[in-house]
């Protein structure tokens, strides 16, 4: 199984050396429920996931390469610790909800049936509004959006607007989804959209920037290919970091001090595909962890792995992997 040092809430697992679907387990659905960021599909039941454990996971041996231990392959587990599964039913919004929250690190899970009328509340249990929200009807294939996206920081006006975590379409516009109101320190509003509320159960994934820890934010690329891009600062050293641009069609880049021990960091997994791990080292396309950010280097020719493209905008959430003043220059 994996070793990390804590007992995990949240799970996205994927191969890195073969093309196999991302696998995403919560404690509050369970171990043997699994859902991939890059399918639209409705929740599966799955056998690879044992338990999470003090200090790690464990999974079963799989003798395929599409499963999370087969004999040889490698694999990626991003991990995430929300309240121990120690979970709440809140009532406060229209709908409600079971909630799992750490209002410390500023990320709650949050389960609940959708009731299909506009303007639908659902409390997230943090005590801060939440700057990005992942939804996913976990009983149907929804398209249009699959995995609904809410980012603060996407546009002038987040609310009215949306992105699809299992596609590199840009930023598209609805007011299904969130009824165009952003939500507040308890509430997530949502719309009459069935990707976030159907009649169908579904699961929210809420996070919001926390000094020194985590930081949601966007910037906007300068086009620069000579190794002078960008400079995105956190107030930390990153650990694990999402970039996508929401303004053209582009891949929802996933990178990581794991796979990536020292700069440049350069390989890539995309939650949107199913593709194996790639190196953006013959691509020209790398990035630097710094003690208080993270620079982007270049730009190559462009295209949807691109993360420098003039005048493009780029959502990201970071991680860190110790507050800033733990954090040494690399």
């Amino acid at each position: 199984g994996g070793e990390i040092s804590f007992k995990p809430d949240w799970l996205c697992h994927k191969a890195r050396d073969v093309a196999n679907f991302h696998f995403l387990f919560d404690s509050t659905r369970g171990v043997g429920k699994r859902l991939s960021s890059n399918a639209s599909a409705a929740e599966g039941n799955a056998s690879g996931l044992d338990s999470f454990d003090v200090g790690g996971f464990t999974v079963d041996h799989e003798a395929s390469a599409q499963d999370m231990n087969a004999s040889a392959h490698t694999y990626v587990a991003w991990n995430w610790k929300a309240n121990g599964n120690t979970k709440s039913t809140l009532t406060s919004g229209t709908i409600d909800s079971v909630v799992q929250a750490s209002t410390k690190s500023g990320f709650s899970i949050v389960t609940y049936t959708g009731d299909d009328q506009a303007r639908a509340t659902v409390a997230h249990g943090l005590d801060k509004a939440p700057e990005m929200i992942i939804v996913k009807n976990r009983d149907e294939a929804i398209t249009g959006p699959a995995w609904a996206v809410y980012h603060a920081f996407n546009t002038s006006a987040p609310a009215t607007d949306y992105l699809d975590l299992s596609t590199t379409g840009d930023t598209d516009d609805a007011e299904t989804l969130w009824s165009d109101e952003v939500p507040t320190d308890t509430l997530v509003i949502l719309g009459t959209a069935d990707s976030v509320n159907s009649g169908s159960a579904h699961v929210m994934y809420c996070f919001h920037s926390v000094e020194g820890y985590s930081r949601l934010g966007s910037y906007v690329g300068n086009g620069v290919t000579s190794g002078d891009g960008t400079f995105i600062y956190l107030g930390f050293r990153p650990a694990w970091l999402m970039i996508k641009n929401s303004t053209a069609a582009g891949e929802w880049l996933l990178l990581d001090n794991a796979r990536n021990p020292f700069n440049e960091v350069d390989i890539i997994l995309n939650a949107d595909a199913d593709t194996k791990e790639a190196d953006f080292e013959t691509t020209n396309r790398n990035i630097d962890f710094l003690s208080n950010g993270f620079k982007i280097k270049s730009n190559a020719a462009g295209g949807t792995t691109a993360t420098n493209t003039t005048n493009a905008t780029y959502i990201y959430m970071a991680f860190a992997e110790a507050p800033f003043k733990y954090a040494n220059a690399r």
